[in-house]
């Protein structure tokens, strides 16, 4: 299959043109909103926090709701050791894309390049995109994203050495609760008593019986996995709106007169997840790190994520060059609901033409 076919392809796919208008339409939904004052600022971080403390939990957990194979496993264990060595590449490498700056700016950015708002960002449009095992390796993937974000990036803005507080915060936060759940509830699903059940297909009965671990509540208890699934399914549209909201806040004209914002949005947004791109396809095709398309796919559209909440407000609590930080995250954001549909198309047209399978 050649470019203009495989473009031909993408282009005429109703599943990914519809993933990518419904994350525009919906993020300007919001913005609309906000811009006619029938959501208030505060209104846009309540959503936040819904979608964080209960959407995202949920979606995270029910990915993990499915059969585990050998094929499958070793593609999360790739997945989660090189969620492990980007974080690690990027601690290094980010601060040298800003040789121009001092070396106080110069690690605030650096911080700021390697942590994206995955969480928020990310794995929504993962799950519109890709479905539950898209949602399942972007949760393997964070495993490491959150290590080196409340540890690193905490110790490095902060100045101080890490605290139990901060500890705390990593492992108690309930998408980390919700991933390590999941993901020891899949791996050891081979090792539990097992149930004959009907099959069900996405909460219907499907054809024939299958034998589960007890605790897949996607086919054992579907009066537990339906109200999770319903508030999973919350967390992209109100994830969208809230982002809508929060672009409908800041002046872009404040923002956009930084020139250095936008040269850190250039990085954050296309430069990181072109890497990994670029990265992650030869390390798959030379056997070193394989990866199905899925895989690779879903790590390139986490990357390209704007700024981390969390890595903005260290900046702000800890006055590390706030402003910069706050412009940066504005207009990062912004470069991400541009680039997010073309980085979702060119991967489609990737996969179509054969490169990554």
């Amino acid at each position: 299959m050649n470019v203009m076919q495989a473009i031909e392809k993408t282009v005429t796919n109703a599943g990914i043109i519809s993933s990518i208008t419904s994350t525009i339409f919906i993020i300007l939904l919001g913005f609309f909103l906000r811009k006619k004052n029938i959501f208030t600022d505060k209104f846009g971080k309540m959503l936040s926090k819904v979608v964080l403390t209960v959407a995202i939990p949920a979606l995270a957990l029910n990915s993990f709701m499915q059969p585990i194979n050998n094929d499958t496993l070793k593609e999360g264990m790739n997945v989660l050791l090189w969620g492990f060595i980007i974080y690690i590449i990027l601690i290094f490498v980010a601060p040298l894309l800003y040789p121009k700056q001092d070396k106080d700016k110069k690690e605030v950015m650096g911080i700021l390049t390697t942590f994206g708002s995955t969480t928020f960002f990310g794995i929504p449009i993962v799950g519109a995109v890709f479905g539950p095992k898209g949602i399942m390796y972007s949760s393997i993937f964070n495993i490491g994203y959150r290590v080196f974000l409340y540890s690193y990036a905490y110790i490095r803005m902060s100045g101080l050495k890490m605290e139990m507080k901060n500890i705390k915060k990593m492992f108690l936060n309930p998408v980390v609760i919700a991933t390590f759940l999941g993901l020891f509830l899949w791996l050891g699903q081979n090792y539990v008593p097992h149930v004959t059940v009907q099959t069900m297909l996405n909460g219907l009965p499907g054809k024939g019986t299958s034998s589960v671990a007890f605790y897949r509540i996607d086919q054992t208890a579907l009066w537990l996995w339906k109200p999770l699934n319903y508030l999973a399914q919350l967390s992209s549209p109100l994830a969208w709106l809230s982002i809508g909201v929060t672009l409908g806040s800041i002046s872009f004209k404040q923002a956009a007169s930084n020139k250095l914002s936008w040269y850190y949005s250039w990085n954050k947004v296309i430069i990181v997840p072109l890497f990994n791109l670029i990265a992650l396809s030869a390390l798959s095709m030379i056997g070193i790190l394989p990866m199905s398309y899925v895989a690779i796919a879903t790590i390139v559209i986490m990357m390209a994520t704007p700024t981390a909440t969390v890595a903005s407000a260290y900046a702000i609590s800890f006055n590390r060059d706030p402003v910069l930080a706050s412009n940066a995250s504005f207009l990062s954001t912004i470069l991400s609901v541009i680039m997010m549909p073309i980085w979702i198309a060119l991967l489609e047209v990737i996969n179509n033409s054969g490169i990554i399978k």
